[in-house]
């Protein structure tokens, strides 16, 4: 059995946070795409009321199958205080009974632990057991300092004690 890493990313600071978890936790790593465009001012606007009112997307690949893995970490930048639409529609999508999920969250400001809160509920829903779960903020770090940061999350929650 082994780790896998699912999570979406807009703007490159959760891709680089999983990466780095996957790297260090010799995981495997599935990035959810939203088809729906979220660029630009107007668009981000959407998607902030998108998140804060749980609706579903259309995504890339559209389920996973969990057989193989006994680790699910699952990755969310922070939108109003919610996890993506994409992240959202991903753990709808999935049976998570029977698997040890840890859940993270990035996020510019604050509000990360209610992402978390929200996430947590959601796959707990599923048939998941939350073994872990941590926030990290990304507002004017570098990509070092965000890999660094991860690294420090990794050593200090003994995140490697979960991989098989």
């Amino acid at each position: 059995m082994a780790t896998l890493i699912i999570y979406y990313s807009q703007r490159g600071t959760t891709d680089l946070v999983a990466k780095t978890l996957a790297k260090n936790l010799n995981g495997s790593l599935i990035r959810i795409q939203d088809l729906k465009n979220r660029e630009g001012f107007k668009n981000r606007l959407f998607s902030t009321i998108s998140a804060f009112r749980e609706e579903k997307t259309d995504i890339i690949p559209p389920k996973i199958d969990l057989t193989n893995y006994d680790t699910v970490y699952i990755g969310s930048p922070t939108w109003a205080g919610n996890p993506t639409p994409a992240i959202l529609t991903i753990i709808d999508r999935c049976n998570f009974t029977g698997k040890d999920v840890v859940l993270f969250a990035t996020m510019d400001s604050n509000r990360g632990d209610t992402n978390i809160n929200r996430l947590e509920e959601k796959v707990k829903m599923r048939g998941a057991r939350v073994i872990e779960s941590f926030t990290i903020a990304t507002k004017n770090k570098s990509a070092e300092q965000l890999v660094n940061d991860t690294e420090a999350i990794i050593e200090m929650k003994d995140l490697k004690m979960y991989k098989r």
